[in-house]
């Protein structure tokens, strides 16, 4: 009968735990994925100008669009945490027309380009896709 109470008692206390952990799973996999968004928009922030605009650029222009598969981390148990990184630039609408706007040296006389550079992350976590993305702004 002991051996029984101490069972019972084992399996509660076991399915009380995975209760438990499932939440934290979930904020931890959260935090990580922030983590590498923070990455992403240190990285578009702190690229030249010049990386930016040019042929080889890692945020092509839209519609195109550079995939590259990552490891955002690894969550605790030695799981690893991978992801797609989706990188494109969209030109503003007051860039000259050889900066992919529609403006005239009339009404952008400084001749100023800009350019939001988007930055969206894929992951799938328990057969379930997630997306969160960063769109940054640079001006030149």
């Amino acid at each position: 009968m002991a051996l029984v109470i101490l069972t019972v008692v084992g399996m509660v206390l076991l399915k009380g735990t995975i209760n438990i952990l499932s939440p934290r799973q979930w904020t931890l996999v959260q935090n990580v994925s922030d983590a590498y968004l923070t990455y992403e928009k240190a990285y578009a922030q702190r690229i030249p100008f010049e990386s930016i605009t040019g042929l080889s650029s890692p945020w092509p222009v839209y519609p195109a669009k550079a995939e590259t598969a990552v490891t955002m981390g690894t969550l605790p148990g030695g799981r690893i945490l991978s992801a797609n990184v989706i990188r494109t630039r969209i030109a503003d609408s007051n860039n000259l027309p050889a900066f992919g706007g529609t403006s005239t040296t009339a009404t952008n006389p400084a001749e100023m380009q800009t350019w939001k550079l988007q930055s969206h992350i894929t992951y799938t976590i328990s057969g379930r896709s997630y997306v969160k993305s960063r769109t940054i702004v640079r001006t030149q």
